[in-house]
């Protein structure tokens, strides 16, 4: 089994993965960001969907959005966090590896690190082919994670999550020359410790705009952040947005 097929992962880690916090940045992105600025009654594919932190938000906003994640624990919570939010949203269990539907949305995002998953580089590729199939001409993916720049200022240094009740310990390990990273998570509380491992791809800005035209955008475009800002030596994310052609 790989490790992002682990429900023990995505449950037992949600506090930190799928925080309040988060929530609220998500809120606020889908609200302000120049980026996810999608036109009115947009159809949005969110791949990776999760508990529905940016799906609830863009259903809300009016899009029509379909969320798809591989755990159905996780698309069971998303599906409660869209009843409870009074929204609804199509939600599929699927692998974004094999999910396509030819020219059925406007936008698709893959945000939160939810890119670079894929032992095989040929497989991370497929995700952004399907993305691009999927998008009607004119249509645009944005894909979020923390570039390898940003990554460099602080990887290898052990930080320390609080979470109700307990804290998280992290810590990284650079693998294959840069080509990816590790990312072991341990949670202690009430006296006992559970821990779990995950393995991604790190990419650089030329690295991720590289794929983005190999998978066929012709317009591609990189961030520093949700606000738009360049990405440069001060940004806090990598967002790359790529325009299928008319």
């Amino acid at each position: 089994m790989d490790w992002y097929e682990d429900e023990d992962l995505w449950t037992g880690f949600a506090e930190v993965m799928f925080s309040p916090e988060r929530a609220a940045q998500a809120e606020r992105a889908v609200t302000d960001s120049p980026v996810l600025r999608f036109p009115d009654g947009s159809r949005v594919l969110d791949q990776c969907c999760g508990m529905g932190v940016f799906t609830v938000p863009l259903a809300r906003a009016g899009h029509a959005v379909t969320g798809i994640d591989l755990s159905p624990i996780m698309l069971s919570r998303a599906e409660r966090a869209c009843a409870e939010a009074g929204v609804q949203a199509e939600l599929v269990r699927s692998d974004m590896r094999d999910y396509v539907r030819p020219g059925a949305f406007d936008a698709v995002i893959n945000l939160y690190t939810s890119f670079g998953y894929f032992a095989e580089p040929e497989e991370n590729l497929r995700v952004l082919r399907n993305a691009h199939d999927s998008l009607a001409p004119g249509g645009v993916l944005v894909v979020d994670l923390m570039g390898k720049e940003t990554y460099a200022r602080w990887a290898g240094r052990p930080k320390v999550v609080n979470v109700p009740g307990g804290q998280v310990f992290m810590s990284d390990t650079i693998l294959d020359d840069w080509t990816r990273y590790r990312t072991e998570w341990t949670l202690v509380r009430d006296g006992t410790a559970r821990s779990a491992a995950l393995t991604c791809f790190v990419y650089s800005a030329a690295e991720l705009r590289a794929l983005f035209q190999d998978a066929g955008f012709a317009r591609v475009e990189c961030f520093g952040g949700f606000d738009g800002r360049p990405y440069d030596d001060r940004a806090d994310r990598l967002i790359v947005r790529g325009t299928r052609s008319r």
